[in-house]
């Protein structure tokens, strides 16, 4: 029996996430008694902070454990709507925010509820690794824009401006960036939107998970942009800035027929989030930002020490990360040089050595749409950083 006859064409050509599989892949060695360290994954190495796991509690002693409304729970709206206000200057009533299992869904409901097959979705590269299947999984085409550590990794208007054609439906981009960590500035933003105000048929998705993890200024949405407020979807969630992950909790602001239609997608996938984390979530939003201003200053300590490590590496080029918590060095001078024998041709190669050979877990450019770079994770504690730093170190001193 040939799989090919049974599994969809789709699923049979679907690239499977490369942090996730770089995660199994340590896990595997770890579990061979391997030291690995593991910088691959996307996920704060805190805890959720406890006043957040009491309301939940509460919120299960309640009685919150049933079924809720698609969109999402009334009170976690009005929470969500109160945060934007008080964070970002947005105004927005509970009937423009939808509540999913991750900001993940978010934009997956955003792109089935939006795309027709052939349509264009704009995407600045590099990207996180599931826009670009789930863009192809509604039938649009990824029209991708490639930016280089040379200018921060970040794309210009008028880059945009090339890019549209009589197909573009959106433009999907993240700020705080993952994979590199850049953060576009109030003046780069304004450029873009007024690109956009040109078409009154093209939208931003403005993927503004990290929003929390900004080290040099403030945060700004590209939908503080007025002319454009009616054309831009915001995304947002409770994963990276309080340490949410594994409560899969994202969540979208946009015009009220999106929202409606992104819903109606919801309802016949997996209809409404967890009830109780709803509730946990909503009083996470309304408290001081105190915890998540925690964590960016340990995250910003980090990304200090490391970068000031990696510098001594010849070769690597570095930019400046300005949020998030990740460092997005082109190693391209490597390649064509070896290792115990094997040559490193490309960023897979790179990224399979280093895990094989000095056990430290990465992930490789190409599957951010950068294939002379790699993604190196700093949430992590310290002591491991500072190991994994000595590894690479010897690492790149050793290829010759």
């Amino acid at each position: 029996m040939s799989l090919n006859n049974i599994l969809s064409d789709y699923v049979l050509n679907l690239n499977e996430s490369a942090t996730l599989k770089m995660s199994q892949m340590a896990r595997k060695l770890k579990a061979e008694g391997k030291d690995v360290i593991s910088l691959s994954i996307g996920e704060p190495d805190f805890d959720t902070p406890s006043f957040v796991n009491e309301a939940a509690k509460k919120a299960l002693d309640n009685g919150f454990t049933h079924y809720t409304p698609v969109p999402g729970l009334v009170d976690f709206r009005h929470a969500i709507v109160d945060k934007l206000k008080r964070d970002n200057d947005l105004e927005y009533d509970i009937n423009n925010i939808v509540v999913s299992n991750g900001a993940k869904q978010s934009i997956s409901n955003l792109c089935q509820a939006l795309i027709n097959p052939g349509d264009e979705v704009i995407i600045f590269t590099p990207y996180w690794v599931s826009y670009i299947e789930i863009v192809r999984l509604a039938g649009g085409m990824p029209v991708c824009i490639s930016a280089s550590v040379d200018n921060d990794y970040k794309v210009t208007s008028e880059e945009v401006k090339e890019a549209i054609s009589p197909k573009t439906k959106f433009i999907l981009f993240s700020s705080p960036c993952n994979p590199t960590g850049s953060v576009y500035t109030k003046a780069e933003l304004k450029g873009i939107a007024d690109v956009v105000d040109q078409h009154d048929d093209i939208f931003i998705v403005s993927d503004e998970i990290y929003e929390y993890i900004i080290f040099d200024g403030n945060h700004h949405s590209i939908a503080q942009n007025e002319h454009i407020f009616n054309q831009t979807i915001v995304v947002n969630g409770m994963s990276k800035g309080y340490a949410m992950t594994g409560w899969r909790l994202g969540y979208i602001a946009a015009p009220h027929f999106i929202a409606k239609a992104c819903a109606k997608i919801q309802g016949q996938v997996t209809s409404g989030a967890t009830a109780f984390g709803q509730k946990a979530a909503a009083t996470a939003l309304r408290a001081p930002l105190t915890a998540p201003i925690q964590m960016r200053d340990v995250f910003l300590k980090r990304r200090d020490m490391m970068l000031s490590e990696l510098r001594k590496i010849d070769g690597l080029k570095l930019s400046l990360p300005q949020g998030a918590f990740y460092i997005f060095p082109d190693c391209s001078a490597f390649y064509g040089k070896s290792y115990n024998g094997k040559v490193i041709n490309d960023s897979n190669d790179l990224a399979m050595s280093i895990l094989q050979e000095v056990h430290i877990a990465l992930v490789a450019g190409s599957a951010f749409g950068a294939p002379n770079c790699m993604r190196i994770s700093y949430a992590a504690n310290e002591d491991q950083l500072q190991e994994a730093c000595r590894r690479l170190q010897k690492y790149f001193g050793e290829l010759n």
